[in-house]
């Protein structure tokens, strides 16, 4: 009996041990908590839908300082400017410009089309590539923003207008489907679809702030023997950087191009495993290329990709696909780094609404 209350004070000594340990351990961490780990972000960037049921959108470009978004809703035949919302302010959409004049590309499928590049040119002037009118009368819209106030303007509200580029020794049938757009060594870049044989980019000067004449500047077929320049962008060190889409209905045919913009001479060609390169963008901090593939014959390989390219003696060029995407068209960068990409998207059967979208990629590097 003896012993046996031995072994209780015993084991109630201990568990007393216990517990005021644990308590002090207890009070200790009230008064010091421990450092909060910091939440992990998920691995690989990150996409947000933005702006839905668009009808064919195929251009965007972002304004110097304010931030705001512009989107050629193409189908509809229209500018949107999005707000990104800040603090308590809401994020907002409306009209910018309306009344663009309306035609249809492709042969299956057929896209509606109307506005299509977007660049700002300065702070408040936005360059806008015309893409529903006819081969030889199309032009480049520029539109001073800051005269968009509650409601939108109709495009004869337009600034300037540049072009057209009608029928002559450089085009035979006159240009038209101003695809993308760039600046370079002091001049608006836009590439074009008219005549074939030629497959021009298309030179603006821009001086004291005012456009000149639009004329055809680099023949880029001759030179590469492909087809269809679609995708601009300038390089870090002033290049022109076009992506040369080929056919539609050939597989991975595009080539990565870089030009020098003063005499228009091909510097590098580069074969890539892409389909069709739509849009071109180098991301304003790493200065790494990124590409648009739009894919029209095979959808599943259409998205968003990363372009290393190695100069030297040998020239080459490591492709990485970074997102899948659906009909993706054009891109542009904040100068965060934040990409918005617009994509013209599949209809699903029954859905009553468009299924273009633009949506912000964070994450890239």
């Amino acid at each position: 009996m003896n012993r046996r209350r031995v072994q209780i004070a015993v084991w109630l000594l201990a568990w007393a041990v216990f517990a005021s340990a644990s308590l002090a351990q207890e009070q200790a961490q009230k008064k010091e908590p421990a450092e909060k780990k910091e939440e992990s972000k998920p691995a690989g960037p990150q996409v947000q839908d933005i702006v839905i049921n668009l009808y064919n959108p195929c251009g965007v470009a972002v304004q110097p300082k304010t931030g705001h978004v512009y989107i050629a809703d193409s189908g509809n035949l229209r500018l949107l400017r999005f707000t990104p919302g800040k603090g308590e302010q809401a994020p907002s959409i409306a009209e910018a410009v309306v009344g663009f004049p309306k035609d249809v590309y492709g042969k299956g499928p057929k896209y509606d089309i109307g506005p299509l590049g977007l660049l700002f040119v300065s702070d408040n002037l936005l360059a806008v590539g015309g893409g529903g009118n006819p081969d030889g009368k199309e032009v480049l819209w520029f539109f001073d923003v800051s005269q968009i106030k509650d409601k939108p303007i109709q495009t004869d509200a337009a600034k300037y207008t540049a072009g057209p580029i009608p029928p002559g020794e450089k085009t035979n049938r006159g240009e038209g489907n101003f695809y993308a757009l760039t600046l370079a060594a002091g001049a608006v870049y836009v590439t074009t679809n008219g005549d074939d044989t030629k497959g021009w980019v298309a030179r603006c000067p821009i001086k004291d702030g005012t456009p000149g004449k639009l004329e055809p500047a680099i023949a880029t077929k001759p030179q590469v023997e492909v087809d269809a320049p679609v995708g601009i962008t300038t390089s870090p060190k002033g290049k022109l950087v076009v992506g040369q889409a080929g056919e539609i209905n050939v597989p991975e045919d595009s080539l990565l191009t870089f030009y020098d913009p003063a005499s228009g001479k091909l510097e590098l060609k580069l074969e890539t495993p892409l389909y069709d390169i739509v849009a071109l963008a180098y991301h304003p901090k790493s200065g790494t290329l990124y590409a648009l593939d739009f894919a029209w014959m095979a959808p599943d390989k259409a998205g968003l990709y990363r372009l290393d390219v190695t100069t030297g003696e040998k020239p080459s060029l490591k492709v990485t696909k970074v997102l899948q995407l659906d009909k993706p068209t054009a891109m542009a960068f904040t100068p965060e780094g934040e990409l918005y990409i617009t994509l013209i998207g599949t209809a699903k059967e029954g859905d009553k609404y468009t299924p273009g979208k633009l949506i912000r990629v964070s994450g890239l590097k």
